[in-house]
Formats: C-alpha cells, structure tokens, sequence
C-alpha cells in the first residue's frame, strides 16, 4: 500500500436490549450482543494498532493515539468483566430454579411421608416387652411369664409409614385342664378282621379300656421322661399337649431350633435395653444391668481418677507417704454372668502383669482375695510365674449378685513396688442354663 494512501476505520456500534423472558433466552441475546460489541471494538483496535506500526506519520490522522488505545482496552477489560459477572448470576439462578423444580417433582404425596418413629408400646400383663427405642427398622419383643401363653406377634417392626408390624400382643394363662375331655381322650379306631375286633391309636395315646369300649387316652410325656424330678425332655419346662408336648424358655429366653433349648436374649447386643447415657449395658442371664462404676473417694494422700469406663488410676503419691504408695495403683472392674448351680471347680478370672517399655519387670506376684469372700466360694492359686487365677470352689445359687476383690502385688528384689485390684462382680442368674 503506498504511504499517501488513507486508512478509513469503520468501528460498529451494536445496541444491547434486555428484556424480562426467561433466564436462557435473556443469556443467548445478551451474549450475541457482547460478541457483536466484542467483535467491533477488536477490529478497531487492531486496526489502530496496525496503523501505529506501519504508518506512525498517518497514526494521528487515522486513528486513536497510544493513550486512547489503553484506555479503550481498559473500558473492554470492563465491559467483559461485567458480561461474566452477569453470566454466572444467570447460571446460579438457572440450577437453583431447577434444584427447586427438581424438589417439587420427587415430593411425594401428603400420605405417603415417611415417619420417624411409631406409637409407644406397652408390655402386655403377665408378660415383658423388650426394645425402648420407638424409631422405623426397630424392634419390640414379647415374652409371657411361665403358665402363660402368647396371643398375637412375639415381635413388631416399626414401619417407615408410622405403623408397627404383626398384631397386638396378650399373655393368656395356659389351661390345658380344659382340653381333657375332648383332646386327652379320644374314641379308638377299631375295625373286625375275620370275626376279631382290632384298635388302634394316634402316636401319643396309649389304649385303654375294654375291648368292647376302647378309648385313647394321652401318654404325659413329660411325666414318663422325668427322672429324679430333673425334666429330661426340655432344658427348662416341659408342657403337655394333646398326644405330644412342646417345651418353654422363661421371659428374656428363646427357644432353640432343637425345640427343647433356651438362649438367652443378649438385650445389650440388640439395643433393647433402657440404659442411660454414661451408663454401659451389661448382658446377663434373662436380663441386663445398667453399670457405672465409680473411683474410690479420695482420702488422705491418696486419690483416684477415672481414665476408661471400667479402670481407675492413683495420683502420683508425696514422696514421703507409704500409705499412699502401699494403697492400690489400679482399680479395674469386670463384670460376670453365671448361671445357677455351676458346677465346680471352675476358673472365672486371669491376672497378669506386663513391665513396661525399658523398665525392669516385676521379679515375684503375690496374690491374694481382699475382699467379697466372707463364705469361702472363691480362691486364687498361681498358674504360672506371672498369672493368677480365681478360682470358684462352691456352687451358687441364683438369682443373686455378688462381688469380689483380688489383689495382685509386685515385687523387685523383695522390694514392693505396687499393688493392683481387679473387682469382679458376678451376676447369678435364676436358670441353670
């Protein structure tokens, strides 16, 4: 191009207008708005550019000089800072009316909410009720007292429509009395073979009668297998019913697959149970207990503070006080189930010692009951250099709770160094299994 020649710059100016529709078409318009003022402005300034290289004598002429290019640029740089900002306010409000839309579609119907939780439940007379917790996928389980017998669901499932499963639950005494004439004694099926008269009865009925007026009458299973007044037929009770017999578990016990073994109910493993917070739910025969066991109280130089659920430790003694430093460092508690009349001999309880990291261990154990005792049932004996053993020697007798104390002392080179107490509470249950 010769350098007479006249560079003439057309700048296109495009009009923005923005009106109330919707949120995608108000984003298309402005923004082929925004392209088009875009589009106008780069060429401009490409231009002037262009012209400030090529011809710096027709630059002033032609076009903008240097400062007006940069302020020019400036005013883009804006102007699409504002078409950004605009556009991400377009999109926030674009997902939040779609997540609202979103919401009102999946809604479900006013009477197809879901619950939090059923009705309270009560247990039924003559029986218990185990669960406390009322919340949908729990369960509540019936138990009716011995000579009772269950109406209804023995357990119910709290739905997620607010309702529980299965039917009311009622404990009604067992009566069998009343079934004598028409199911413990029935009419023999008899029939003459070649001029004899022959009869016969259902398993479970033993003839009886003359020949001429045969009747059935119900063998008592639970009777003709009794020895020495122990029911050799059900671990627990032996019922009997017409022609056969059915064995029960007392309350908090179910009845196994082999029909004649009681398990008990773990209450603590299946949350059914009502103990509270800070309290620890202990398992044991037909029930639980709610424990939380408590530090000695302080008293002179010695105090104690609780460092797990179950374990207090000393605080460091003066250096000067041997009582403080003979009393016990630890104090842990353990707690037992037992059931009645366990035969003996039988060890209940391990105690040993450990040194610690870099620290020499303790050369001799001592072992000893300090407590909890007083009928002689227990002793402890050594089973080897660094455990002790307690040990029960007498049967117990259920139901009934009891505690123990055992010692364990340490020596270092007939030096004692410390003292440890484990307190063991056993919880007898009524039953023999």
């Amino acid at each position: 191009m010769p350098r007479s020649a006249r560079v003439t710059t057309t700048t296109t100016t495009t009009t923005t207008t923005t009106t109330t529709t919707g949120p995608k078409e108000s984003f298309s318009k402005q923004n082929k708005a925004a392209v088009s003022m875009v589009s106008g402005i780069q060429g401009s300034l490409c231009v002037c550019v262009a012209v400030l290289c090529l011809y710096p004598s027709q630059a002033d002429q032609s076009c903008l000089d240097r400062q007006q290019v940069l302020i020019a640029i400036r005013q883009m740089q804006q102007f699409l800072k504002g078409q950004e900002s605009r556009f991400t306010d377009g999109i926030r409000i674009m997902k939040a009316r779609l997540s609202a839309l979103q919401k009102s579609i999946t809604k479900p119907p006013a009477d197809q909410v879901t619950a939090t939780s059923c009705p309270p439940l009560e247990a039924p007379k003559h029986g218990k009720m185990f669960g406390s917790k009322y919340s949908v996928d729990h369960e509540v389980h019936f138990f009716c007292q011995p000579d009772f017998q269950l109406v209804g669901s023995n357990s119910r499932l709290c739905q997620s429509n607010g309702q529980w499963t299965g039917q009311p639950t009622e404990c009604k005494a067992a009566d069998w009395s009343t079934l004598s004439d028409s199911s413990f004694s029935r009419k023999a099926r008899c029939a003459k073979i070649e001029r004899t008269q022959h009869c016969s009865c259902d398993a479970g009925f033993h003839m009886s009668g003359s020949s001429e007026n045969s009747m059935c009458k119900d063998v008592n299973e639970c009777e003709v297998y009794q020895l020495d007044g122990v029911p050799s037929l059900c671990v627990h009770t032996c019922i009997n019913i017409p022609g056969s017999y059915r064995c029960s578990c007392p309350p908090a016990y179910k009845l196994l697959s082999d029909g004649r073994s009681c398990e008990d109910i773990d209450e603590c493993a299946t949350s059914q149970h009502n103990c509270t917070r800070g309290n620890t739910c202990i398992n044991t025969g037909g029930a639980f207990q709610c424990v939380n066991p408590e530090c000695p109280k302080s008293h002179g130089n010695v105090s104690y503070v609780k460092t797990s659920p179950f374990q207090c430790e000393r605080n460091p003694c003066p250096m000067n006080s041997r009582s403080c430093h003979h009393a016990p460092k630890t104090i842990s508690f353990h707690y037992l189930s037992l059931p009645s009349n366990l035969n003996t001999p039988v060890t209940l309880f391990r105690m040993a010692t450990a040194a610690a990291p870099g620290r020499p261990g303790p050369d001799s154990l001592r072992f000893g009951i300090v407590g909890g005792n007083s009928r002689g049932q227990f002793v402890v004996q050594r089973s080897d250099r660094h455990t002790g053993e307690l040990i029960l020697v007498q049967p117990l007798k259920g139901p009934w709770v009891t505690e123990v104390d055992v010692d364990m002392s340490e020596y270092l080179d007939r030096t004692f160094q410390a003292k440890h107490v484990s307190r063991i509470t056993l919880f007898v249950s009524a039953n023999e299994f």
